[in-house]
């Protein structure tokens, strides 16, 4: 049998999160303030899920990482925006991002499956010569990889290449010949 002190703080937990949350009106029945209560809770849960989850999903090393940031958005905007159920949708989220960390650990331990989830480099140019198949295989043209070459190898042109790979994140490592 509960306790009447138990009871009587869960009563006023449920009477604060239908008066500041808005927890069983329509998404259009919200007010600034319990938008406002919502976000500020979904913000300080986002921010445990980021460091949950890893820091890399921010910045989006792969495509496996990008998944992750779009789909935590979606789901956080609409517990904030009352579509979805507050707690279940924060709840939801936090699973996705132990799923993604799960994952992530399981891709550092077992090289096959990070390849799998998360791709592998190919390599685009070999001593100066652009492998035009590569390009071809990711959509990527030569202009794509001379604005790449100079951007992130401070190069001109292939010539000035040893080796050059385009990597699991979307972006081209270069490798310079010795003068």
């Amino acid at each position: 049998m509960p306790r009447p002190k138990y009871v009587a703080r869960m009563n006023s937990f449920d009477q604060w999160q239908h008066q500041w949350l808005g927890m069983d009106a329509q998404a259009s029945d919200l007010t600034f303030l319990q938008i406002a209560c919502r976000g500020v809770i979904v913000f300080v849960a986002a921010l445990i899920m980021v460091r949950a989850a890893d820091k890399r999903f921010l910045s989006q090393k792969t495509a496996f990482d990008a998944v992750l940031a779009f789909m935590l958005a979606s789901m956080l905007a609409r517990a904030i925006n009352g579509n979805s159920a507050f707690w279940a949708t924060i709840g939801g989220s936090f699973v996705l991002a132990a799923v993604h960390r799960l994952v992530a650990t399981a891709s550092r331990r077992w090289h096959r499956f990070g390849n799998l989830v998360k791709g592998h480099a190919n390599l685009v140019i070999k001593d100066g010569v652009v492998l035009t198949n590569t390009l071809l295989k990711h959509d990527l043209s030569e202009h794509d990889l001379a604005e790449d070459l100079r951007l992130n190898g401070n190069v001109d042109s292939p010539a000035q290449v040893k080796l050059a790979f385009f990597e699991r994140n979307g972006q081209i490592s270069v490798v310079k010949r010795e003068k």
